[in-house]
């Protein structure tokens, strides 16, 4: 016998239903259920299979259903089911495919009344007809349901899915003879315990295995079913389709879902992996959970309501060897935790604002206007609920309320008081980021040209300092001999030259006499002369030093001969060396492989013997003259000297909300700039921006984005949520094999309504009536017809 342990409350009302505690079990727990007065609790699992009395100090162990003297698979339990008529009669299912059914009534030790072993595999859940006392419902692995009768000692009718394994079966509260039946393929199924040869029913419920399903307990129609994608859904199946009629969005796959007691929209969840927690949703707010019960340390097994008409307690098991029995009072409110004001743009400018009914109460009792004197409110406000008086926790009471931003450029939308005011219309315009993304290229040309083209598309949608950043980026990451004439136009007209050594020409020239002056503008005006006139080759003379003016003086110079400037100072006077520590050694510079040897220039007619004589310079002004037209750094820059640069860059784009730009230049300069930026930076980024072009509804750039990333976690988005279900067009069953044969019906399932044929590649179908064909068939038929080419009668279009 166990210890008991009980948790203490220290709340001040009074418990409703019970309090919070827990005993330690001696395995892992699969599976508990309830008997029909709430006195009892069964757990079952692999190594356990135990009864427990719910008393007020704690749990009592009252019976082990594991006796004999060698260990069977029978004992090894996947689920457990009590029987709400009868209290002494209880199923579980094993997983070694038997289905077995024990009596309490038994005098003997051993409880066990019948063996059902016509399953192959393991199965996953049995379920009792919630009225009829013999019959027994099971699904397994296998693919199969059985229905047996415990008066007889085999199954009455086996129900096939054709489909994957069966992972829940569950009948309904109130149709007597429907169940329904959720399988891995993300299927649901609804059968007809009459009719065993073909389902009533079936639609794809989500875009994973569904693990469980439960029959709400007072509305007929609604079916709630949780999967793997971490969903919770709700079906209306009082339609003649299955209708979702509420979502509820998790963080973990969905193990197990039931239904609260006398609350409507209330249903609990627990997960198989990763969150241990389980919780209780309003399924009209499906983003935050209602309450939350912590107390677990390991993934939640089995979940249970312990009287179905009490919502206060909640029985569970779980894989930390522990039975907890929950009171409501004592789950925490995450909610209580939640931000209570939330503003948001919509994606034409509308504002959408909430805020607790106090906050906006008293704003207007203190003479501020509630309403929107700029915008025109669209919708009423709601989300204001009365106070519940048998619920435990109080209701969130909260406004919300949307409005239009105004017409026209010059206008805004006003807050309450006017504290959002003017120009929000004008700047949430987002006309420019959907031309953007549209014409914006990424990839298919050189680095060069898509600079270019994505500059000119910026500069045509008036962003000219977007237009200016492309342009630069192509500047300093394209090869220097490479840099195009428009290029380097825009180079000459900065005005600046990041790549020589900054000085004063008033310091220069202040060492200079006037006749080396007019000397030297005599040189500069026939250098122009000769850089304009590039068919002519000139060599270098003894007045060339009159190049360095001329780089710094009013005229423009082209890159190339930025890139390949050389001083080179030497004279035709064999009498006169310069200094060794005046300059550097001339052939050191001309050893770099990477600087472009300067072009022969002839000796300018302009100048003569005794010009060029007085125009040569001292050591001191030559010192002056090199540092000057000396290159601060290689010709040529590794991509990577300009990666904190442009790492920078993109950080500003992004934090200022343009992330098109951010994630743009990402892709464009690929390997270059891709190191310097952490990858969880990039795919926040890429998620950003795929997010708003799916809200904008650019699918094939969203596409093409996805495609063109480098982050693993962004380039499988393409791969997830894929899952391609086949019918049969006539008998309407999936299709197992991979053959172009129904395994049914022995009939091509994929035949064209129009030509007949098999189509063997692109198909296009009817969503009424279910026919279809070759693409371009149909295309051709429904252009001229309205009516269905099998002759159905449906009237079908194309859109």
């Amino acid at each position: 016998m166990e210890k008991m342990t009980r948790v203490s409350t220290v709340l001040g009302s009074a418990s409703v239903g019970g309090k919070t505690m827990f005993c330690h079990l001696d395995a892992p727990a699969n599976a508990i259920s309830v008997c029909r007065d709430a006195a009892q609790v069964v757990v079952a699992g692999r190594n356990i299979f135990k009864i427990y009395a719910l008393e007020e100090e704690g749990f009592t162990e009252r019976l082990n259903l594991r006796v004999g003297r060698k260990p069977s698979l029978n004992f090894s339990c996947a689920d457990v089911m009590w029987h709400q008529v009868d209290e002494n009669l209880l199923a579980t299912a094993a997983t070694n495919g038997a289905v077995v059914t024990w009596n309490l009534g038994r005098p003997c030790r051993n409880k066990q009344e019948q063996l059902f072993t016509e399953h192959k595999r393991t199965v996953n859940k049995v379920c009792f007809h919630p009225t009829e006392v013999h019959m027994l419902l099971s699904g397994s692995q296998d693919g199969f349901m059985k229905c047996f009768d415990l008066r007889k000692k085999e199954s009455v009718s086996t129900f096939s899915g054709q489909s994957e394994s069966v992972r829940d079966v569950q009948f309904s509260m109130k149709d007597y003879f429907t169940f329904a039946a959720s399988f891995e393929n993300g299927n649901v199924q609804l059968w007809d315990i009459r009719r065993p040869d073909r389902y009533e029913r079936m639609f794809t419920a989500h875009t994973g295995p569904v693990f469980c399903c439960d029959w709400h307990p007072d509305d007929r129609g609604w079916l709630a079913t949780g999967g793997r994608d971490k969903m919770v859904k709700v079906w209306d199946m009082s339609t003649n389709r299955a209708k979702e009629v509420y979502c509820v969005q998790t963080i973990a796959s969905v193990a197990r879902v039931k239904w609260r007691p006398e609350r409507k929209h209330h249903l609990a969840t627990c997960s198989m992996m990763v969150d241990h927690n389980i919780y209780v949703w309003d399924v009209r707010r499906p983003y935050i959970p209602f309450a939350t019960f912590e107390e677990h340390k390991d993934v939640t097994t089995g979940i249970v309501w312990r009287h179905q008409h009490d919502p206060q307690v909640l029985l569970s098991g779980s894989k930390d060897s522990t039975l907890y029995q929950h009171a409501f009072k004592d789950a925490s409110r995450p909610v209580d935790r939640a931000n209570p004001e939330g503003l948001c743009f919509g994606l034409l400018g509308d504002l959408a604002f909430a805020a607790k009914e106090s906050l906006v109460a008293g704003g207007a009792e203190a003479g501020r206007k509630p309403g929107y004197p700029g915008g025109d409110r669209r919708y009423p406000i709601f989300f204001f609920k009365k106070p519940d008086v048998t619920e435990q926790f109080a209701q969130v009471a909260s406004v919300l309320s949307v409005f239009e931003a105004l017409g026209g450029g010059g206008g805004g939308v006003c807050g309450i008081g006017g504290g959002v005011a003017g120009g929000v219309a004008a700047g949430s315009r987002m006309d420019w980021f959907v031309e953007t993304a549209r014409l914006y290229l990424l990839s298919g040309k050189p680095f060069a040209e898509l600079c270019d083209h994505n500059a000119k598309v910026a500069k045509q949608l008036n962003r000219p300092q977007v237009s200016t950043t492309w342009t630069m980026l192509r500047i300093m990451f394209s090869e220097p001999a490479h840099l195009s004439s428009s290029a380097n136009h825009n180079m000459g007209k900065l005005g600046t030259l990041p790549l020589l050594n900054s000085f004063n020409m008033k310091d220069l020239s202040s060492g200079l006499n006037e006749r080396n002056k007019e000397s030297r503008q005599d040189n500069i005006h026939s250098l122009e002369t000769n850089i304009n006139n590039n068919d002519v080759d000139n060599e270098e003379t003894e007045g060339s030093e009159g190049q360095a003016e001329y780089v710094f003086g009013d005229a423009e110079l082209d890159d190339d001969d930025l890139y390949s400037m050389e001083h080179d100072n030497q004279t035709e006077e064999p009498e006169y060396t310069l200094p060794q520590e005046a300059f550097p050694l001339r052939h050191e510079i001309m050893e770099q492989p990477s600087a472009p040897e300067p072009p022969e220039k002839a000796e300018s007619p302009h100048v003569s013997g005794s010009e060029a004589e007085s125009a040569c310079l001292t050591p001191s002004e030559s010192v002056s003259l090199i540092s000057v037209s000396q290159l601060l750094f290689p010709p040529h820059l590794p991509p990577a000297f300009f990666g904190p640069v442009v790492k920078e860059m993109l950080a500003h784009y992004a934090e200022q909300g343009d992330v098109q730009m951010a994630v743009s230049v990402l892709i464009v300069l690929g390997e270059r700039i891709r190191k310097e930026i952490d990858d969880l930076t990039q795919e926040h980024w890429y998620t950003s921006y795929i997010d708003l072009l799916q809200r904008f509804e650019l699918w094939n750039v969203s596409n093409e984005v996805i495609k063109l990333s480098t982050c693993a976690a962004i380039g499988c988005l393409n791969q997830t949520s894929t899952t391609l279900h086949i019918n049969c067009s006539n008998c309407k069953r999936p299709m197992n094999n991979r053959g172009w044969i129904c395994d049914r019906c022995h009939q091509c399932a994929s035949v064209c309504a129009v030509c007949h044929h098999v189509v063997r590649g692109l198909f296009v179908w009817c969503q009424g009536c279910g026919h279809g064909g070759h693409l371009e068939h149909m295309r051709s038929w429904l252009r001229d017809n309205t009516h269905c080419p099998t002759g159905c009668g449906h009237l079908c279009e194309y859109t």
